[in-house]
């Protein structure tokens, strides 16, 4: 594995506790970051700087899925560390959700963006680019079997339900899935960051951090 790959895998591992070293679980996750490494199921690895795949507890209870990379996750090759990533991990504190205790990840594992001088700018993915990438999705669901998956936007929900939702029709409530846990649908961090005023971005916020905290509630319930 490269340095990179290596990090990466120990980043992903880190908040980690349950799962052994040299397990079946944590083996199978290591195998499939190192495919996801190499992924040419749609033709965003020609211009993305690497795979970004998702990072957590492989036991974790709630696994939240973004959209996609951007230009700053590009470049880390880690989920949610930019300026989105902030509104996120803000959110989650106040919400009492320790980061280090869920799996995220994102709907498509490279980067899609126009190039504007020096500039990338986040261009979104099309449905053949989240079809093609929902088999890593499905695998990571598949090992770590989160009681609770959260989309962030409605990309990750198209991904995960299989079909176009509107966001302000499902939010609030749980989405049975085909292997019978949950899926809640909230605003993906970074339209709070594009909202027009500051009254329209706290009152954004403020729903946001209101999905999250029974988010929290229900996976703590399931848990029981």
């Amino acid at each position: 594995m490269t340095d990179v790959a290596t990090e990466g895998v120990r980043l992903a591992l880190e908040a980690e506790r349950a799962i052994e070293p040299g397990s079946n679980l944590r083996s199978s996750w290591e195998a499939l970051f190192k495919e996801a490494r190499v992924c040419t199921r749609c033709d965003l690895y020609k211009y993305a700087t690497q795979t970004v795949f998702g990072e957590g507890p492989l036991d974790a209870s709630i696994m939240f899925v973004g959209e996609q990379p951007g230009d700053q996750e590009d470049l880390a090759g880690r989920p949610f560390v930019g300026p989105a990533g902030a509104v996120f991990d803000a959110a989650l504190e106040k919400a009492g959700i320790d980061r280090s205790t869920v799996y995220v990840t994102n709907a498509v594992k490279h980067f899609k963006f126009i190039q504007r001088g020096k500039r990338r700018i986040h261009n979104k993915p099309d449905a053949g680019e989240v079809e093609a990438c929902r088999w890593w999705i499905e695998h990571e669901r598949a090992l770590i079997k989160p009681p609770v998956t959260v989309a962030l936007g409605a990309t990750a929900a198209r991904s995960l339900i299989g079909k176009i939702v509107t966001i302000g029709k499902v939010r609030g409530a749980p989405l049975a899935l085909a292997d019978g846990s949950e899926c809640w649908v909230t605003v993906h961090p970074s339209s709070l960051l594009r909202m027009p005023d500051e009254q329209a971005r706290r009152e954004g916020r403020a729903l946001f951090l209101r999905d999250l905290k029974r988010i929290k509630a229900r996976a703590e319930q399931l848990a029981r």
